[in-house]
């Protein structure tokens, strides 16, 4: 079976059968349709259309608070291109109620009464205290059923652990939030999906829109200067918050519209480095964020080098550049991070850098607009359009294979990095 093409965001497949054995099952758990059917001895052709829809993207980044409901209303826009299943926020540089928290870890997690109360306790012998505690106000009666509990919650640091440089810090809250998921997985009493000042996540299955009402998003209570936003969940695995986008480590967040058929050696590869962060993978694409994390903070290199390990260059290419021998090297050691097939990725960083990357062929949409203290990275162009509707738009930037689109912390300017030049 191969795959022979995408159209509108539908998958065509050739299928062969014998056809003593022909079989036509669904090639993933969504609707498929039969469009023709043809005999030839005893070979079978069969047309298959797979009705997928992707996933969108709604990024914002601005030099003063803003809602969430702003990304919401993007993705709205933008519909047609994601099927509403799911919803995750990444919010970074924290207003609203949390604007005096920002020196605590945040923690973010869905938990069942049963999961609050080993939560409590866990946080409790490790010694985080609780300074500020935030729940959405549901509103019911929308269609979405209501778990026992969202929470956002920012701690105090153990007495042990106040005293430790913010490397060693780091490693204690990511520590933290591996062992609650350990302890709510298996029953899905607890999700954790970060832990780390002045951050906080938010997911849920259903319409982004709805989820929008159903959280009380529009009451000026979350409001951050950095908020990224994906429309749908995971194309390629049973629904899931853990497989819902964006995905954290330790300040880098990412959240990826496409396929990544490379999954599995890159996994391979991370997973080999024995960070216990690098584990999860219910969704292929949350390599991404690991990638960034590896690249960026690990190894220390430029962010811009994150561009050059996931897409690498030709060898002649690579000649053309200043630091050729650097990525010869890097090309050499790290090539089993490349990624392959259809990827928009954006993210941003722990100082507030928010960028916009593509894949090698640029398979899916994506445009960067704005103006000096606030820009959109989105999907469509309709996205910018409700969030800044009295943007340049002969300014818009259409991301291609090669560029990396940045905006620096305080959204001043957008900056366009091309990788032939360096």
């Amino acid at each position: 079976m191969g795959s022979i093409g995408q159209v509108n965001g539908a998958s065509y497949f050739l299928c062969f059968k014998e056809i003593t054995e022909l079989a036509i099952k669904p090639l993933t758990k969504v609707p498929v349709r039969i469009y023709h059917l043809m005999s030839h001895f005893t070979k079978i052709v069969v047309f298959v259309e797979v009705k997928t829809s992707l996933c969108r993207l709604s990024a914002i980044t601005s030099d003063s608070y803003f809602s969430p409901m702003e990304n919401i209303l993007a993705l709205e826009t933008m519909k047609e291109g994601h099927d509403g299943s799911g919803l995750g926020l990444m919010l970074k540089d924290l207003g609203g109620v949390f604007a005096d928290f920002k020196d605590y870890p945040i923690l973010s997690c869905i938990c069942s009464d049963k999961g609050l109360d080993m939560l409590d306790e866990y946080m409790t012998q490790l010694g985080f205290e609780t300074k500020f505690s935030w729940s959405p106000s549901i509103k019911t009666g929308i269609g979405i059923k209501p778990r026992d509990h969202y929470i956002a919650r920012a701690y105090d640091y153990p007495s042990a652990v106040k005293g430790l440089d913010w490397r060693a810090k780091e490693e204690v809250l990511t520590q933290t939030r591996l062992d609650l998921r350990r302890l709510g997985e298996e029953d899905e009493s607890i999700f954790a999906f970060s832990f780390y000042p002045d951050v906080l996540a938010l997911k849920e299955v259903g319409d982004p829109l709805q989820l929008g009402e159903f959280f009380s998003l529009g009451n000026g209570q979350l409001e951050a200067r950095q908020i990224i936003a994906q429309g749908r969940q995971n194309t390629n695995y049973d629904i899931y918050l853990y497989a819902c986008h964006p995905f954290f480590i330790q300040g880098y967040a990412t959240m990826t519209n496409g396929e990544n058929t490379a999954f599995v050696p890159i996994k391979e590869f991370l997973t080999g480095l024995k960070n216990p962060a690098y584990r999860g993978y219910n969704s292929d694409s949350e390599v991404f964020a690991h990638i960034l994390h590896y690249v960026d903070r690990t190894l220390g290199y430029p962010l811009t080098y994150y561009k050059d390990v996931i897409t690498p260059l030709s060898n002649v290419e690579i000649d053309g550049r200043a630091d050729a021998k650097a990525l010869a090297l890097i090309k050499r050691s790290l090539r089993p991070l490349c990624i392959d097939g259809p990827n928009a990725v954006v993210g941003f960083t722990p100082d507030g850098t928010v960028f916009m990357v593509q894949d090698a062929k640029k398979l899916r949409p994506g445009v960067v607009g704005g103006r000096s203290g606030k820009y959109g990275l989105m999907s469509e162009e309709c996205g910018l359009d409700s969030v800044l509707p009295e943007r340049d738009r002969d300014k818009d930037i259409f991301p291609m294979k090669y560029d990396m689109v940045i905006v620096p912390p305080g959204a001043s300017e957008v900056i366009v990095w091309n990788q032939l030049q360096g």
